[in-house]
């Protein structure tokens, strides 16, 4: 790779070689029949533009190229002499035991173990060399290895993750290999199950755009295949494509402007797993996390060398939560209808602390909803939320909501409004779910490329205004929320290379329903994934 690379390094210096003269010619011939073909000029114009840029990428990539190369070179002596510094083999050397006394042991004893304490430091640094040897070479790889390209002059970056799992549920989930509920058995008695899945899979691309008023600009998008099924034999395999997120950003120093879909910022965090990428950990238990059309602005100020305050404010799309009613055609929901975005803002403050942050923040939301016939709700929440790290290896995170109408942010079963009788009755009131929730993980980093995560969380719904308003409008007033949902998982995450991903995870859902009826399930996942 890197013999192709200097290659093509000299070719291009050889074509600015020759279209340099030429260029400075064609320019002359071009002044001298400008009036009879202005064309020519701009072309010219436009060829010494390309050459221009051609010696930048050329220059950019000789600099890059030699300081790889003296950083290995260094690296690379480093490690030479730790492994000459290694203590060799002690051979075996008769001794009389009789001859020797217990001085002699005890100092023979301790020479034994400083030799020990100093070959095992060796071997300790030796394998820090050799972590940081693979890291540099695949740093160098990065730089070398084929870019993606576009028909703008500037960059795109592809990125993506191949994602492969197998799964056991024992216990009727709604979701097979994403599972956030549980119900009883099926019609037919069933209820465990065992299967595959690769529609977790994602894609993404990242652009960097020019600099627009002091403000450097880039985007994003993320896709996966988790959208659906075709209707056709065997189209649980078939996952339809769909898009998760997408940003566009303008960065300042201290400020950002963001616009685009995302999760929503007052409600950002989610815990470890790659067993549920489809939808984040605890979608279902406590984890307000649906991806919003959104536009906010951050702005970062100061406080010492090592703290800082984030202020977050920005206006969502009022989502409520019930499903779309055609598959073609985008019908409005309630929260839309009410014609003004939902409101929402963030304080938080950061501070380094054995070298990851520690962060405090509360956040705030409001929505009105039209539910039709002057049935005006309002939906509300207040949010808490806490990443604390206790040592360098082992931290505390998680959130805490508290608020009604939550329906489209995963809330309340992700139901927004109840009604005392059929919602298409003008008769019938209206009341948004309250609810109560949050979610908390403990996470123990063994090393840097193993990690181990307990997470456990809770939604809440209120039962007496589940009672009181028995009717819903989800699916037609036919889905009643339930009364509880609580998850808790255990996973561990392995990393052997940094495009590598090895997990294991245990999850366990119980489900309490409005006649005091539990349903539970318990699920283990095996990930094997690759990211590009």
């Amino acid at each position: 790779m890197l013999l192709q690379r200097h290659s093509t390094c000299f070719t291009l210096l050889f074509l600015i070689a020759i279209l340099g003269p030429q260029s400075g010619a064609q320019t002359t011939a071009a002044d001298s029949a400008g009036a009879q073909d202005p064309s020519l000029v701009d072309t010219v114009k436009l060829l010494q533009e390309q050459v221009k840029e051609l010696r930048s990428v050329v220059e950019n990539l000789r600099t890059e190229s030699e300081r790889y190369r003296v950083e290995t070179r260094e690296l690379r002596e480093e490690l030479h002499s730790a492994v000459a510094q290694l203590p060799s083999p002690a051979k075996a050397v008769p001794v009389e035991i009789a001859a020797q006394d217990d001085t002699a042991q005890s100092a023979t004893t301790a020479d034994n173990l400083s030799g020990e304490s100093q070959s095992s430091d060796a071997q300790s640094r030796l394998a820090k060399l050799e972590e940081r040897y693979e890291l540099l070479t695949g740093q160098i790889f990065d730089q070398y290895q084929t870019k993606v390209e576009s028909r703008s002059k500037y960059k795109i970056r592809l990125s993506g993750l191949v994602l492969f799992d197998l799964f056991s549920n024992r216990g009727a989930v709604f979701n097979a290999d994403v599972p956030g509920q549980v119900d009883g058995p099926d019609s037919w008695g069933r209820a465990n199950s065992t299967g595959f899945s690769l529609r977790q899979s994602q894609i993404g691309l990242e652009v960097f755009g020019p600099e627009i008023a002091g403000a450097k600009t880039r985007g994003d998008v993320q896709a996966d295949f988790a959208g659906g099924f075709p209707n056709t034999p065997n189209g649980v395999t078939l996952g339809l494509f769909r898009l998760r997120t997408g940003t566009i950003h303008f960065d300042w120093q201290h400020t950002s402007v963001v616009a685009g879909q995302d999760a929503p910022f007052f409600s950002a965090m989610s815990p470890t797993s790659f067993a549920s990428l489809a939808e984040p950990a605890l979608a279902y238990a406590g984890n307000l996390w649906t991806w919003t059309p959104q536009v906010r602005i951050e702005h970062r100020l100061a406080i010492s060398e090592n703290s800082n305050l984030i202020l977050q404010g920005g206006i969502l799309d009022g989502l409520t939560g019930e499903p779309p009613t055609y598959s073609y055609g985008r019908v409005p929901q309630a929260g839309e209808y009410s014609r003004q975005p939902a409101y929402a803002g963030r304080v938080a403050w950061s501070h380094d602390l054995f070298g990851q942050p520690f962060i405090l923040g509360a956040g705030g939301y409001y929505s009105r909803q039209n539910w039709g016939f002057g049935r005006n709700l309002s939906a509300w929440a207040s949010t808490v939320d806490w990443s604390i790290p206790f040592t360098k290896w082992l931290g505390l995170n998680g959130e805490f909501y508290r608020g009604q109408g939550l329906g489209g942010l995963g809330g309340g079963s992700y139901q927004s409004a109840l009604f005392s009788g059929s919602p298409g009755d003008p008769t019938s009131r209206a009341q948004g779910l309250e609810a109560i929730g949050g979610w908390t993980q403990l996470k123990f980093r063994a090393s840097s490329k193993l990690e181990f995560n307990a997470a456990a969380g809770q939604d809440n719904p209120f039962a007496n205004e589940i009672r009181e308003y028995p009717f819903s409008a989800y699916r037609g007033g036919a889905a009643v929320p339930a009364a509880r949902n609580q998850t808790g998982l255990l996973n561990f995450i392995f990393r052997p290379r940094s495009d590598l991903v090895l997990s294991a995870e245990y999850g366990h859902i119980a489900t309490f329903q409005i006649d005091n009826n539990k349903y539970t399930a318990d699920r283990v996942s095996l990930i094997m994934g690759i990211m590009f």
